[in-house]
């Protein structure tokens, strides 16, 4: 089967398009003919090895050569053990383990996948469960009228944490490049900050809620930002500022406010939930950037890593 390999760590030009055995799953897998994939700020983070976390799936090199975990498509055999899940179902999910999505077979757990609904392409729903789910749990608890900024808003996950946001009735900020804010309004923000010219944390009192997909202020420097009794989740970012996030999340108690790393476990229930507010319209526009055939998905990496996408990218396999 044809697949995205890397085999190292490193800039964008350690990615290729190869060959590899077709996987056998398990009894308890499925195999998935998959039909989209995409990239989210994770694949950014496992293909540098940078924070240092992102080499959890292999300290010197990855363990599994090809990246990638979202997927959408078909399954093509089950185990022996599967019975909620026959051939020909069409599926989505966040592959366990986070890796083997970019490739024309993935064997996995049925444990995470959904059901494709009928009306959502392949390519739709490729590009929802992570940064669907986040956004999920990133926002849950909003109130109408609470002032939330989200800052990295132009990447790969800041499209749906915009729509959730509005959604529930709540007043966004969208911080990123000065030159992502057409697009940033587009999607719903009411006010946008370019980072270039203004630090959003100066902003001091203001927000409800700070959802920071590229954390690397001090939390106790974030903290000014929030309204007495608002919360800032750190969702991604770089590993000290992740390891003090966690420890001040026990001591910064001033005015109500919280400082949190958000975890987000993988959830079949989450994807669900955020994937019934997509169709159903309500939740967001078009959280797509651009498709790339499989052969292309170099180019793909390279357009991630240079923070230049407004969305999410998608690899559509052959």
């Amino acid at each position: 089967m044809r697949a995205v390999i890397q085999d190292r760590y490193g800039p964008p030009e350690v990615v290729r398009v190869g060959d590899l055995p077709e996987p056998v799953p398990a009894d308890d897998e499925v195999l998935i003919q998959v039909r989209a994939s995409s990239l989210n700020g994770s694949d950014r983070e496992n293909l540098a090895g940078s924070p240092f976390y992102a080499r959890l799936g292999g300290l010197r090199r990855p363990r599994h050569p090809v990246p990638g975990s979202d997927v959408a498509g078909v399954v093509a055999a089950v185990g022996s053990s599967v019975t909620e899940f026959a051939v020909g179902d069409a599926v989505f999910g966040e592959l366990a383990g986070y890796r083997g999505g970019l490739a024309e077979f993935v064997a996995t757990s049925p444990r995470l996948l959904a059901r494709k609904p009928t009306g959502l392409s392949f390519l739709d729903a490729a590009a929802i469960p992570q940064a669907g789910c986040i956004a999920f749990q990133a926002t849950r608890g909003v109130r109408s009228g609470d002032r939330l900024l989200v800052n990295g808003a132009g990447g790969a996950g800041g499209a749906l944490v915009i729509g959730l946001a509005k959604h529930l009735g709540a007043t966004v900020t969208a911080v990123d490049r000065a030159d992502k804010a057409g697009h940033l309004l587009r999607l719903g923000a009411d006010d946008t900050i370019a980072f270039e010219d203004e630090d959003w944390a100066d902003r001091r009192g203001r927000y409800d809620r700070v959802v920071d997909l590229v954390g690397y202020r001090s939390p106790f420097r974030v903290q000014r930002a929030l309204r007495p009794g608002g919360v800032y989740f750190m969702v991604g970012g770089h590993t000290r500022v992740l390891l003090a996030t966690f420890a001040a999340g026990w001591s910064i108690r001033k005015d109500g406010k919280r400082v949190k790393v958000l975890m987000v476990p993988q959830s079949r229930a989450d994807l669900e939930a955020v994937t019934a507010l997509v169709t159903d319209g309500e939740a967001v526009g078009d959280a797509v950037d651009r498709v790339y055939p499989l052969e292309e998905a170099p180019a793909a990496f390279a357009r991630l890593a240079a923070g230049d996408n407004l969305g999410k990218i998608v690899i559509e396999m052959p």
